[in-house]
């Protein structure tokens, strides 16, 4: 008996550990849910526009200057806050889902607290990202803003009239940038000189941001009609021109005289630690800037191996450089003679791949797609491109072609572009992404380029999985973008790194990938803009083969390759090292 109540004891005790143990676990889940939820809720009213992208529209007449020292302060103290709450959740008693929020809320936290050290609001506008070419984008009634009530119509004015503000700031910043040394390279300040001018008319019914009265609907009251047509004129003539004519001066008269002949961060104060934290961010690896310029070199060779493969099967008589220039000059590769063409020909990639999609994948989205063409103000600047769609499906995912003379589009990367921005690329990772109920609200629209940017090129990959790579030009096409992404490992790091110039930077390109000069400029550009935004992409598609190639070795007959992409996906976008622990996880239950 007495031996029976020692058990019944033990017993007990064990159930009420279990307990206590459950009742922690539902309180760190609880208090852990809270936290996000509240975070996410305030990061909408401080990115108001970060919201309207999202298809949250609480705050469409809202524009916070995320630019202003101000602003910066308190971003930086909002970090800490939420450092400190989380130190307070017992991390061990959640599950894995709640888990992984918690490691990703630090995560971010963490390196925007770091990446405040750095003065990046000296440099708040470039030919590639700006915010003046955002606006653009969010008055012309085609982008995120939406214009269906007349309310929609007011939010957007009263958006537009903190414009002028936000434009003094970065010409604020911009002269504490010049004396700081922070500047940009003269190069990207004579692209962006075109892209201010040309946003300014002198009929204002002709600017983008009249278009929304375009397509004002015909349900509006006349008097709405009559009011808003009017502000609408009235904002493009005494918000919109002035303006970006006060910045394209600054720019041409005052900014550009200081503007850097040099082409990468370590020849500005601090560069050189900033540029490993840009990888650090864009990688969300540890990676060195040694150890990426060699994987990147391998990697060129290693390409090009496969390209002359190619070549010799097409019959080409000649070497890569003589197979370049037939690409790029052929008249058979250059099929179109509208910009209906262009996009009737990716419409076509799409009906081809439709059919094997099934068999790749179990979980497909809900959100629509489309593909447009990109906006003659932005398109000499610009790369083809996806726009996410809204979460509530009210506003499709649009993949974006830059087409400034048809006839000089050369189809031989179509596909796997199209692969790579729209289908299954971003379209599929970031519309599941949006669509999972299973992740909090921040999970939803979080973004590591490793990751994203890392899924979209291992998509092009599967091209012969997809039935679209049969025609030997576009699988050259596909290797083409492959080591298009290899270069940009060693450019990128040559450029902020190893002292490479722009121009050898343009020559790199062009000796190892069929390109023009015009479209290697941009590119490096583009890189020259962005500091290691270009390395996430061969960094994420690298990592993710390489876990493709394991599991396929390892389960062999059990390995299901619809069922990997689903876990990859499942948990959206996760820094590379969170995506390797999860894919072992996934494996042992195979």
């Amino acid at each position: 008996m007495k031996k029976l109540l020692v058990v019944l004891a033990f017993v007990s005790l064990i159930s009420g550990c279990k307990n206590k143990t459950s009742e922690n676990s539902e309180n760190g889940s609880r208090r852990l849910a809270t936290m996000l939820d509240n975070y996410w809720q305030e990061r909408m009213q401080l990115f108001p526009t970060e919201a309207t992208s999202n298809g949250d529209n609480r705050y469409n007449d809202r524009l916070t200057i995320t630019i202003s020292e101000s602003f910066r302060d308190s971003l930086g103290k909002w970090y800490k806050k939420y450092l400190d709450d989380l130190s307070k959740i017992d991390s061990s008693s959640l599950d894995k889902n709640d888990f992984t929020s918690y490691r990703l809320l630090k995560y971010e936290m963490q390196m925007g607290l770091e990446g405040l050290k750095y003065p990046t609001h000296y440099l708040p506008m470039n030919q590639f990202w700006s915010f003046t070419l955002d606006m653009p984008q969010l008055g012309s009634g085609s982008g995120n803003q939406p214009f269906k009530t007349v309310k929609d119509y007011d939010n957007w004015l009263k958006r537009l009239s903190v414009f002028p503000s936000w434009a003094d700031t970065a010409i604020y910043d911009m002269r504490k940038g010049i004396a700081a040394g922070w500047v940009l390279p003269r190069a990207l300040v004579v692209k962006m000189l075109p892209q201010l001018q040309d946003v300014i008319v002198t009929n204002d019914t002709a600017s983008i941001f009249y278009g929304p009265i375009k397509t004002m609907p015909d349900s509006f009251p006349a008097a709405d009609k009559q009011r808003l047509t009017a502000a609408y004129k009235q904002a493009v003539e005494n918000i919109v021109n002035p303006t970006y004519a006060k910045l394209h001066e600054f720019f041409e008269k005052e900014y550009l005289p200081k503007a850097r002949a040099t082409s990468g961060l370590k020849d500005i104060p601090n560069g050189a630690d900033y540029y490993k934290y840009c990888i650090r961010y864009w990688t969300t690896t540890d990676l060195s800037p040694d150890s990426i310029y060699s994987i990147g070199q391998r990697e060129v060779a290693r390409i090009e191996g496969e390209m002359n493969k190619v070549k010799d099967e097409t019959g080409f008589k000649g070497d890569l450089h003589a197979f370049f220039k037939y690409l790029g000059e052929d008249k058979k590769f250059f099929p179109f003679t509208t910009n209906k063409q262009v996009i009737d020909s990716f419409w076509g990639i799409k009906k081809q791949e439709d059919p094997q999609l099934k068999k790749l994948f179990n979980n497909t989205p809900k959100t629509q797609f489309t593909i447009r063409q990109t906006e003659a103000f932005r398109a000499a600047s610009a790369s083809a491109e996806y726009n996410q769609g809204s979460e509530d499906g009210s506003r499709p995912g649009i993949f974006y072609v830059p087409i400034l003379d048809p006839k000089k589009f050369n189809c031989v990367g179509m596909t796997t572009l199209f692969l790579h921005e729209a289908i299954p690329g971003h379209h599929y990772q970031i519309s599941l992404q949006q669509e999972n109920k299973n992740l909090p609200a921040f999970r939803k629209f979080i973004w590591y380029g490793a990751y994203g940017e890392g899924w979209a090129h291992y998509c092009e990959t599967l091209g012969k999985d997809l039935g679209v790579y049969n025609d030997p030009y576009q699988y050259f096409g596909h290797l083409s973008d492959g080591i298009h992404r290899a270069i940009r490992l060693v450019v990128d790091i040559g450029l902020h790194y190893k002292g490479m110039s722009r121009e050898d930077a343009i020559k790199y390109m062009m000796d190892h990938e069929l390109i023009s000069e015009r479209e290697a400029t941009t590119e490096i550009e583009r890189y020259m803009a962005i500091p290691g935004q270009a390395l996430s992409y061969k960094i994420g598609q690298m990592a993710i083969s390489a876990e493709r190639k394991t599991y396929t070795e390892q389960l062999g007959a059990k390995f299901n390759i619809a069922s990997f992409h689903d876990e990859v996906l499942k948990d959206g976008c996760v820094p590379l090292e969170i995506l390797h622990e999860k894919m072992a996880e996934w494996a042992k239950k195979q």
